[in-house]
């Protein structure tokens, strides 16, 4: 049985659903020169904004770990590293104590350009690209792209915070998004299937009514069709969602399928399927309003791609494997480019290797045919060895926050404010409100004693309209919102039917340390996250309390406040960091469990607080019931990310093999955040931001995805489906079940090849025996350029790549060899990395990861 990879209620054992902090980030300095209003108007005058790519590489290119000082670096047994210099280095370095200031150098350019003329520097672009933004004229603009030191110029886009604001902070409308000829183009011709809950054909992302000048093309090899139900009607599917089918065989024989519940048609009841797609492919600029508020527009990654969708889980329960690996099967004849699976096995596969079930070995056909598969992690972390998904041929993707946030606060007539959550308008402006707790609101004929939980508000018959009238109404946020059992809309309601002014939610200690998504409300409200906050809320409330001296009963209300509202977004949080929920490698070879030679996740990707379209009559989260938007977390939303970015990619190199894909999403990936710090990780569901350490590969496997530097990665790292099969008939005792699955004997392949011997773009040793000698094949799909090679080495291991040096032209190929020697006894994961670094700007990270290791 399989489950969505989405935190959902019913998923608390493992992760307590989907309480998170924080979003993506957009890496860019502010910088405005000071100026008075006079030469802000001469220089707006007849100007326009421009965004400047440089061809300098950004920060997230240079790792401190991989400063070339020598032939290669040493990691001592401090853990900390020794850097040397390789020589014939031509790659523009990075200062090591993180003194060079990139703003500095866009002023020095901007001021050798224009030598004194007006301009305006709106921005420095630092960690996902390097450029800026400028206020210029067109001549000066045309002045600028003409330097050398410049990559591309192009006339700002209007502002757009949407789907989230991650295809701002993953840099697409300056750089891939540009790069395939505007978001008007981005990802035209590629079709994505969503094995999934199926979709709202009505909602806005997946309308082909496109009244631009560039309406949407038949997809030109997709043969899939679309199904039609009286729920999904004729015309449901257009030039947009080109295919639409469901499946629940498996479901309907079981007799497990609910028909009050669900729909047996590709509609989504559900709403978690309409959510991937539109992150993935969703249309451009559509506006994102959730209970009345306007909160930007949304679009998907890749906005021009057509979406096919393939239903095979369904609302309340998931699915099984054979519905979605007849849905993969169909995906596949239908001739769709990338399938997008934001779903994970409830628990490891038995047999003799996790990559011997049904759902992997189909999707290793897929890739066979030249599908790439992108895949959740899964919501199973922090715990070592969480990994829900499993084999070398299916691209898998862990979640990050990223840098907005939605912020809210209280303030208390003792004059302290507390922070807290809610999507919610603020009382009026300059009043206080009396507050009043729900245990001191009740009817007379109501008591604590006759109901325990009445102080969570979800029963306004209960509660005296006289008391509460007016008043901010506080209601106790307890482990059963959590559970489901009950909601902050309820309570919205009750305090709504009182007449209250406002609805305030104290933390119950057993709740303390979760996450909490921004809730949207109806009216002012607040939840207060954090156990000791609601404790100095408590404190001021019972202190202000008038009490009668003998009957002990409340006489009158002191304690006042006002909310000052949530619906303001703030892009200062340091991101991406690697989510609590986030599934870690290593990668589990068979349920034992033994580590498997391979990384796992491949790729992190934003996950948390992700605006993006909901089914209109989805009922999963109550929160967003009956809206067209939802902010969802979990991995489930970081895999369509990245299947809507592998679209641009494929967009621009229809010819690349799934695994050069990947090689290309890999190799690019970032190890910084916004701060230019390394990637954190969460390490605990409970208070994860004060359980944090440096992410490993085992966290966020090469690192962050790195969009634009994706569609030019110059070198690339290619596997087959021989080389798979060869790694499956490398496992011991695997010759029968390789058989089973495919069909095929492994006499016929190299069986003696380990998982470490695959052309992957990361380097895993579950077992270091002594030494071993393993070799990369990369080749160049750039111009000729020459790498010098550095690498760290893990602690415990001594490392040695030849060449150190090498010149390729295109289209060539070069080997590398690396000798690993273990120089001590450990069984605790030590982590290196290789860097290949091209003069003309390429840089190539490839992570190393040893767990195991045995000496002479």
């Amino acid at each position: 049985m399989f489950g969505v990879g989405l935190l959902s209620k019913t998923q608390m054992d493992n992760t307590c659903e989907a309480h998170l902090g924080v979003l993506c980030f957009l890496g860019m300095l502010l910088i405005m020169p000071s100026s008075c209003q006079d030469d802000l108007d001469a220089a707006t005058s007849g100007s326009a904004v421009y965004i400047v790519t440089l061809r300098q590489a950004p920060i997230s290119h240079y790792q401190d770990e991989l400063t070339r000082v020598g032939n290669h670096f040493r990691h001592g047994a401090s853990g900390r590293t020794r850097f040397q210099k390789p020589r014939h280095q031509n790659v523009t370095k990075t200062d090591n104590r993180h003194g060079f200031n990139i703003a500095q150098v866009h002023d020095s350019l901007l001021k050798k350009v224009f030598k004194g003329e007006k301009y305006i520097k709106l921005y420095s672009y630092h960690y996902l690209i390097n450029g800026f933004s400028v206020l210029v004229t067109q001549q000066q603009a045309e002045r600028l792209s003409r330097r050398r030191e410049v990559s591309n110029v192009v006339l700002d886009f209007s502002v757009r915070t949407a789907t989230t604001h991650t295809p701002q902070f993953l840099g697409l409308p300056q750089g891939a998004w540009f790069q395939s000829g505007g978001f008007e183009t981005a990802g035209e011709g590629i079709t994505i299937a969503f094995v999934d809950t199926g979709i709202d054909p009505t909602h806005p992302s997946f309308s082909d009514n496109d009244k631009s000048e560039h309406p949407f093309q038949v997809s030109p090899h997709f043969s899939g069709t679309c199904e039609v139900t009286p729920d999904f009607p004729s015309g449901s599917c257009n030039r947009k969602l080109v295919g639409a089918r469901h499946f629940a065989a498996s479901l309907i024989t079981r007799g497990m399928f609910d028909s009050t519940e669900d729909c047996a048609s590709p509609f989504d009841g559900d709403g978690h399927g309409t959510n991937i797609a539109s992150i993935a492919a969703g249309n451009h600029g559509t506006p994102v309003v959730v209970a009345g508020h306007y909160f930007g527009n949304a679009s998907g990654m890749a906005p021009r791609s057509h979406i096919a969708v393939y239903k095979a889980l369904y609302k309340e329960f998931g699915g099984f494997a054979a519905d979605v690996v007849a849905a993969i099967d169909q995906a596949a004849q239908d001739k769709v480019d990338i399938i997008c699976l934001s779903i994970t096995p409830n628990r490891l596969p038995s047999g003799i290797a996790t990559f011997f079930n049904p759902i992997d070995m189909a999707l290793l056909s897929a890739t066979k045919a030249g599908i790439f598969v992108v895949q959740a992690a899964g919501n199973t972390g922090p715990s070592p060895m969480s990994m829900s998904s499993f084999s070398p041929w299916i691209f898998t993707i862990g979640a990050t926050s990223h840098d907005r946030v939605y912020r809210n606060s209280i303030f208390l007539g003792n004059n302290v404010t507390i922070l807290g959550v809610g999507l919610a308008p603020g009382t009026s402006e300059n009043t206080m409100y009396k507050l009043i707790h729900a245990h001191h609101a009740l009817n007379n004929d109501i008591t604590v004693d006759d109901d325990m939980y009445v102080g969570e508000c979800q029963d306004a018959s209960k509660f005296n309209k006289d008391l509460v009238q007016g008043n901010l109404l506080m209601c106790s946020y307890t482990v059963r919102f959590v559970l489901g059992l009950s909601s902050i809309n309820q309570a919205i309601e009750t305090a709504m039917n009182l007449s209250a002014a406002g609805v305030v939610f104290p933390m119950n200690p057993s709740v303390d340390g979760f996450q909490l998504n921004p809730t949207p409300m109806k009216m002012p409200g607040i939840i207060i996250p954090f156990a000791n906050d609601s404790k100095i809320l408590l404190e001021y409330y019972n202190s202000s309390l008038e009490k009668d001296a003998t009957s002990k009963k409340i006489v009158k209300l002191g304690a006042v406040a006002s909310i000052n509202g949530g619906f303001t977004e703030s892009y200062s949080n340091v991101a991406p960091k690697v989510m609590y929920y986030s599934a870690r490698g290593p990668d589990p070879e068979n349920s034992i469990p033994n580590e498997a030679d391979i990384l796992k996740p491949n790729l992190v990707a934003p996950g948390s607080f992700i605006w993006a379209a909901w089914s209109s009559v989805a009922t999963d989260s109550d929160e967003f019931l009956g809206e067209n938007f939802a902010m969802m977390s979990g991995t489930s939303m970081a895999a369509p990310h990245v299947a809507g970015l592998a679209a641009l990619i494929k967009q621009k190199f229809p010819n690349l093999s799934p695994a050069a894909i990947g090689s290309a999403l890999s190799t690019t990936a970032s190890l910084y955040d916004n701060s230019a710090k390394p990637i954190m990780a969460q390490r605990s569901y409970a208070s994860p931001d004060l359980n944090q350490s440096p992410a490993t590969p085992f966290d966020m496997g090469s690192g962050f995805v790195n969009a634009t530097a994706a569609l030019n990665p110059g070198l690339l790292f290619d596997s087959s489906y021989d080389d798979y099969m060869s790694f499956l008939c490398g496992i011991n005792g695997s010759a029968s079940a390789v058989l089973s699955y495919t069909g095929q004997n492994c006499l016929v392949f190299n069986s003696t090849e380990y998982g470490s011997d695959l052309n992957l773009p990361s380097i895993t040793i579950a077992r270091l025996n002594q030494s071993r000698v393993v070799q990369r094949t990369i080749q160049n799909i750039a111009e000729s350029e020459t790498y010098s090679v550095g690498w760290s080495s893990p602690y415990g291991v001594s490392v040695k790549v030849t060449p150190t040096r090498f010149s390729i032209d295109k289209g060539e190929t070069q080997v590398l060899s690396v000798i690993f020697n273990a120089t001590t006894n450990s069984s605790i994961a030590s982590f290196g990395r290789i860097g290949l670094f091209g003069n003309q700007g390429h840089v190539v990270n490839i992570p190393v990861s040893i767990i195991v290791k045995i000496s002479l």
